[in-house]
């Protein structure tokens, strides 16, 4: 019994030192990660030194040492894997050798297997983390194998089955309970690693959906300060800021009264992670790198932000403390800076593809313009001898025509203004085309006031004019309808004219075939797509008396976001 007290009691200081090892940064980093070749070297020769110290803990018995030596070595092995328990046990046994005694080689190569077999165990455990049990079994056992050890190598035998009588039970119990300890202090130190880094990804996503509707413009001062804000909000840094380039285009929280927007960057620790496109952290002021004598800013992460391959600005988290900044502010700030960058990229993409569309609704303008404009001003020198007042009324409509079709393109209009835009054109062609072509228009006032893109409907009328009606001697009738289905306005453009292959413009509307010159159908669905998701596209179909049928729907006014109709209806 008083074996076991003292044994208990060595064991206690070893797990108590083991316990201070796991609050140090540097410790727990060696654990958490995936350990390279260098750090599995400080890791052996960490549980090395503790196995030395089990050793020197030890109590005399019969010329030979009950310790807590083991303990170490297998704790390696159970975290490290077989090398750092087979190394860190040829330390700790190769020490234990050199101290001399008749078990001194016994001991020796016990303590060396100890280790090697906590590697074993958890290379072929397959559950994580260890079970408790798990680590008390494999201690026991292990501190059993050592007696048998013990038995065959030491000589003489009597001296050896002397000292493992006495011994035996006691070492057993005790370090295989240390070995379990260690191994839920442990555990429980790389949950608590788990918990912080989960928190810092909560963070970093909440963040990102606050931050979306701003970065989705781009980069300025207004989006620069409001992320700055909910960055700040949410994380607790002293101060946040973002740049872009080299000038600032916001900073929140301290240091705000010399570090201003529009100013170049006054940091060094800034310009470094422009240049280089690194990550920069700044355990100080002077790796900050502020010129401002009275600069509170005393540690910080700069992130460079990225967009399509290049280094457009940075994201920078500050702390009015040195040697502040800890592994989850560089992991949160790493991934905040991933997604911020995949969020300006996509913005700029969308950018693009405005202007694109933008250029192709100009082109089609341009193209379309000056044919109808050459037929329209024939029509009405035809009539300007026959009927002056009708001459007059046409060139109204073809004025109005005109000023509305020169309109800004990213103005959302209502229903209502584009009807009368195409009543326009329609007026116009049924004065060239006479009693071939018959209009009919129906519009739900409930639907009038719904919005759309400008030059959305004018384009599906000249289409089937031109594509339906025209080809046919008789010509036929163009038939438009707007009513209010659901809380959607039902858009409809029929015509019973000459049909259309119906595959042809499918593939033409997903971007299987080349648009050649159906730029107006493909650019319509195109638009309304883009801003009212995939399923508002259009939709074709024949009749059953002939011709074709195309059809649309647009959202109740107020379902969309205005700023988001304005970006978006090119």
């Amino acid at each position: 019994m008083p074996l076991f007290i003292s044994l208990v009691e060595r064991m206690s200081v070893v797990i108590t030192l083991a316990f201070v090892l796991t609050r140090s940064r540097i410790f727990r980093k060696l654990l958490q990660e995936q350990a390279t070749p260098y750090q599995k070297t400080l890791l052996i020769i960490l549980f090395g030194l503790l196995g030395i110290f089990g050793s020197y803990t030890g109590i005399p018995v019969q010329d030979a040492l009950a310790n807590s030596r083991v303990m170490a070595p297998m704790v390696g092995g159970l975290f490290g894997g077989p090398l750092v328990g087979l190394f860190s046990g040829l330390i700790a046994g190769g020490h234990r050798y050199f101290l001399g005694g008749f078990t001194a080689l016994a001991c020796g190569v016990s303590t060396t297997v100890e280790g090697l077999l906590g590697g074993l165990i958890a290379r072929i455990y397959p559950r994580r983390p260890l079970p408790w049990t798990v680590a008390f079994t494999a201690g026991f056992i292990a501190e059993g194998l050592q007696m048998l050890i013990i038995l065959a190598m030491a000589r003489p035998f009597t001296a050896a089955w002397s000292l493992v009588k006495i011994i035996a039970w006691p070492m057993m119990l005790v370090n295989a309970t240390g070995i379990a300890l260690a191994v839920i202090i442990i555990q429980n130190v790389l949950r608590e690693e788990e918990l912080a880094g989960a928190v810092q990804a909560q963070k970093a996503l909440k963040i990102a959906n606050k931050t979306l509707p701003y970065l989705r413009v781009g980069l300025n001062n207004v989006s620069a300060r409001q992320t700055a804000m909910i960055i700040r909000e949410i994380t607790g840094f002293e101060a946040v800021a973002i740049t872009a380039g080299d000038e600032i285009l916001a900073h929140i929280g301290a240091g705000d009264d010399h570090h201003r927007p529009g100013q170049k960057v006054l940091t060094n620790a800034t310009l470094q992670a422009l240049a280089t496109g690194k990550i920069q952290v700044a355990q100080a002021a002077t790796e900050i790198g502020c010129h401002h004598r009275q600069c509170p800013l005393k540690a910080a992460v700069v992130v460079p932000l990225h967009s399509r391959g290049k280094v457009i600005g940075t994201l920078k988290l500050y702390h009015t403390r040195a040697n502040a900044v800890g592994p989850l502010d560089l992991e949160l700030a790493a991934g905040l800076g991933h997604l911020f960058s995949t969020q300006l990229e996509l913005a700029e993409i969308d950018r693009q593809e405005q202007l694109v569309a933008r250029a192709e609704i100009r082109a089609l303008q341009s193209q379309i313009n000056p044919h109808f404009l050459f037929n329209a001003l024939n029509t009405i020198m035809s009539v300007c001898r026959l009927d002056p007042d009708k001459a007059r009324q046409l060139l109204g409509y073809l004025g109005d025509f005109f000023r509305r079709n020169l309109q800004h393109p990213d103005r959302p209009i209502t229903l209502a203004t584009e009807i009368e835009h195409v009543r326009s054109y329609l007026a116009i062609e049924k004065a060239r085309f006479g009693p071939r072509l018959e209009v009919t228009i129906e519009v739900d006032p409930n639907a009038a006031n719904y919005l759309l893109p400008p030059f959305t409907l004018q384009p599906l009328v000249e289409n089937a004019v031109k594509h339906g009606l025209l080809p046919r001697r008789e010509g036929g009738r163009i038939t438009i309808t707007a009513r209010e289905v659901g809380g959607q306005a039902h858009i409809t453009v029929s015509d019973n004219g000459v049909g259309i292959n119906l595959d042809k413009v499918n593939r033409l509307l997903t971007g299987e075939a080349d648009k050649g010159n159906n730029v107006g159908l493909v650019n319509v669905n195109e638009r309304l797509r883009l801003l009212y998701g995939p399923e508002a596209g259009l939709r074709l179909s024949s009749n059953p008396e002939g011709g074709t049928r195309v059809e649309f729907f647009l959202p109740r006014p107020g379902r969309v976001d205005v700023k988001e109709v304005v970006n978006c209806a090119v």
